[in-house]
């Protein structure tokens, strides 16, 4: 059951818009510097092999932050760590702003990605604050906004780059940090609903560890070679600590994660459904920007620019929009295990309909609508699955691990996707460019993957 609200009436309603527009403007991060990472190299004369850190720092950091954020806010105070989130997106910002060479860029991404604790803080506070009639709605517009922030950013961040210098990406971040910090201090309250206890450091350590070693293989092992000492040194460690974080969990008084909540049928299964569905949410990321950027010469590409590629993308982030609300009342009268099912079918359509229908932009602009409307109905159900089978006072820890769960599966669709791409290949004159099969190869596995999240939704228990 949810906690009696304690917002005051004339703040409840903009509770929902703040938090919702935290949440986009952190999602944004993800893609911010994607339309300057060709330009990288040359910008902070550097190797593109290490400028692909301003990407890799913030996928680290996020996913280090979010479990121990939502943990922190569940013992704290939600809000509290809303803000010191809010903060090191905004001081990241200004970092990275103010960088011109390597280093200084990959720690201001770095902060930013320890804001990624947000969404599922959110959430978390809208359970504690809202009356159960809004919470659905309230809930699926956050979750969602996980999706909304990646597919606007890419317009946005394109538009800016083209006209401006590649520093006021940082900039706008960095004033939109500001704004969203003051609207969160003037409409947010902090919840009176908190766990208390002991932080478990040795376990913040052990899953950091883990989690790092596990995405930084990932992430470089097609640069290192999936077979080289370090990427098989480093999936070594991540199993070796992950197994001895789970024992240690088992065992303290006060963990950082209940493992035995999160054992529970429900919970465990709509994580599982989480990581399948955000392999197959990033695939429509990697996939649509390069086919439409792609040369015409090729035979397949559409010869757009970022900004156009961006703009196509954007209606994918406003649908997701539009469907979370719709989520959350088919979850109210269906159940959202229902739910959870048709955007998983939703999303293998679009997947199936791109893998014969991607020679035109109209074609690329319905893909993505059908994906992104999949993804809204999908995220919008997850947090009423988690919210459901565990305890008030362990809301933001379940749900910040249910949000790591779909970034492990983002970071997966990510190496595949690129050994995918980077195998089935043509020339073109100097030039090695992914070819037709390969991008649809890499959408009927995106579609498999939507099967998949499906299969294992159908066993949730309810």
């Amino acid at each position: 059951m949810s906690a009696v609200p304690t917002t005051a009436p004339g703040r409840t309603g903009a509770v929902v818009p703040v938090l919702a527009s935290a949440g986009i403007t952190v999602a944004l991060m993800q893609t911010l510097v994607i339309p300057v990472i060709p330009e990288l190299p040359r910008l902070l004369n550097a190797s593109a092999g290490a400028t692909a850190w301003a990407i890799t720092a913030t996928l680290l950091a996020a996913a280090v932050a979010t479990p121990i954020m939502g943990r922190l806010g569940d013992m704290y105070g939600k809000r509290r760590m809303l803000l010191i989130s809010i903060g090191l997106l905004i001081a990241g910002s200004i970092v990275a702003a103010l960088s011109s060479s390597l280093i200084p860029l990959v720690v201001g991404r770095a902060l930013q990605g320890f804001a990624a604790g947000v969404i599922p803080l959110g959430i978390s506070i809208m359970r504690d604050e809202l009356p159960s009639d809004r919470l659905g709605t309230a809930t699926a517009q956050m979750s969602a906004s996980l999706g909304v922030g990646g597919a606007l950013g890419l317009p946005a961040a394109a538009l800016l780059a083209e006209n401006l210098s590649w520093h006021a990406l940082f900039w706008v971040s960095a004033g939109l940090g500001i704004v969203i910090f003051g609207l969160v201090l003037r409409f947010v309250p902090e919840s009176t609903v908190r766990s208390g206890g002991r932080f478990d450091v040795l376990g913040g350590v052990g899953l950091s560890v883990g989690l790092i070693s596990l995405l930084l293989a990932i992430s470089q092992g097609a640069d290192w070679g999936w077979t080289s000492a370090p990427t098989l040194g480093l999936f070594a460690l991540a199993v070796a600590t992950i197994v001895m974080w789970g024992w240690w969990e088992r065992r303290t008084s006060e963990p950082l994660v209940d493992l035995r909540t999160t054992a529970r049928p429900q919970v465990l299964l709509t994580n599982l459904a989480s990581m399948v569905f955000g392999f197959a949410m990033f695939a429509m990321s990697l996939v649509v920007p390069q086919l439409l950027q792609m040369p015409k010469a090729t035979g397949f590409g559409l010869g757009q620019s970022m900004l156009a590629s961006g703009l196509v993308m954007g209606p994918s982030g406003l649908i997701m929009l539009i469907t979370a609300p719709l989520s959350a009342k088919l979850s109210a009268a269906r159940g959202p295990k229902i739910t959870l099912m048709l955007g998983a079918i939703v999303v293998a359509t679009g997947y199936g309909v791109g893998s014969v229908f991607m020679g035109s932009v109209w074609e690329i602009v319905l893909v993505s609508l059908l994906i992104g409307a999949g993804i809204g109905l999908a995220y919008g159900a997850m947090p009423a699955l988690i919210m459901s089978a565990v305890p008030v006072s362990e809301t933001a820890a379940a749900n910040s691990f249910n949000t790591l769960m779909r970034s492990i599966g983002t970071s997966v669709s990510s190496a595949v996707a690129g050994v995918i791409l980077a195998q089935l290949t043509i020339n073109l004159g100097t030039y090695t460019l992914p070819s037709e099969n390969g991008f649809r190869v890499v959408l009927i596995t995106g579609a498999a993957a939507a099967l998949v999240a499906l299969a294992i939704a159908a066993c949730i228990p309810t």
